[in-house]
């Protein structure tokens, strides 16, 4: 089985191109992903991995993901390789988004249409709606 889950923030705006032979839109980013665990005396390390989005999942990363931004990403690795115009052989690891989210909280004084929460009508964090309510009492629960 191939299957990636990551969370991080983009470290530049996606890049978009078109495929040469059948014209598909392919958009490009970096995750700066932030390693679980920090040796006492270092600073948290991340890893900076390369995500390629094809076709309508690709438009809506360059339509909507911006530098600095924290998204998760689910998708496979893949790797390639090519010889340059030297003949010189590239090797390169990336993931294949499948599926495309974003993990920010909506920013303060943040407007418009182009936020999750605006288009899609989402739940703010940590609420569920007014017809849900929490218990603190351990008699409800089923186990």
């Amino acid at each position: 089985m191939n299957k990636v889950i990551l969370m991080g923030r983009l470290t530049r705006d996606p890049e978009v191109r078109y495929t040469q032979t059948n014209n598909t839109l392919v958009s490009s980013f970096s995750l700066a992903v932030n390693r679980r665990f920090v040796r006492q005396g270092e600073e948290r390390q991340a890893d900076f991995v390369n995500i390629v989005a094809w076709s309508k999942l690709g438009e809506f990363c360059s339509k909507y993901f911006k530098k600095g931004q924290q998204v998760g990403v689910i998708g496979r690795i893949q790797t390639r390789t090519w010889d340059d115009d030297q003949g010189t052989k590239h090797y390169v690891t990336e993931v294949v988004a499948e599926e495309a989210y974003f993990a920010d909280s909506k920013r303060d004084g943040e407007t418009g249409n182009t936020s999750f929460e605006n288009t899609f009508g989402t739940t703010t964090p940590g609420s569920m709606g007014a017809d849900f309510e929490v218990s603190s009492s351990d008699d409800d629960l089923p186990f």
